[in-house]
């Protein structure tokens, strides 16, 4: 069943009890790394592991996301800046713990192509929290294979 978890704004990122950040280098531009992000959100699912299915919701203001494992998540886009920035909080989801969840992407230009910094930004209860730190090293090579395999899906190959 889907909870409600607490609004929280781009400041968060800041506050947050548990932030996770991962970057990579990837060969595509910026440009083109913003709309994999945000102009194709249903793409998703071919290049970020664990997500099942994604659609953009309220005219491209939100999304839903499935993941892999039966988890999903409504979410409310709260910055599409193109070749520069994007991000969205957790509005509902049925994952256990969660109080509020933040996801913030920057892109930087790089070497001819993209510096990719993903925030991981969210707040649960202390066993929550602790539970995710040891998940870091999972979730930063999900991340690095994600920003491989979207390399992949904009280099054409």
């Amino acid at each position: 069943m889907a909870r409600r978890l607490r609004p929280v704004e781009l400041d968060f990122t800041a506050s947050a009890p548990l932030r996770l950040a991962f970057t990579a280098e990837v060969a595509a531009p910026p440009e083109a790394v913003y709309a994999a992000l945000a102009d194709d959100v249903a793409g998703w699912s071919r290049w970020f592991t664990g997500v099942a299915r994604s659609a953009p919701t309220h005219g491209g203001k939100g999304r839903e996301v499935w993941l892999t494992g039966g988890t999903r998540f409504t979410e409310t886009v709260l910055a599409a800046e193109p070749e520069a920035h994007y991000a969205y909080r957790v509005d509902t989801t049925n994952a256990p713990g969660l109080r509020a969840l933040l996801e913030d992407w920057r892109l930087t230009p790089a070497d001819g192509g993209t510096r990719l910094r993903w925030m991981f930004a969210a707040d649960g209860p202390a066993p929550f929290r602790f539970l995710l730190t040891l998940a870091r090293p999972g979730l930063g090579r999900a991340f690095r294979e994600s920003a491989r395999a979207l390399d992949r899906r904009l280099a054409g190959t």
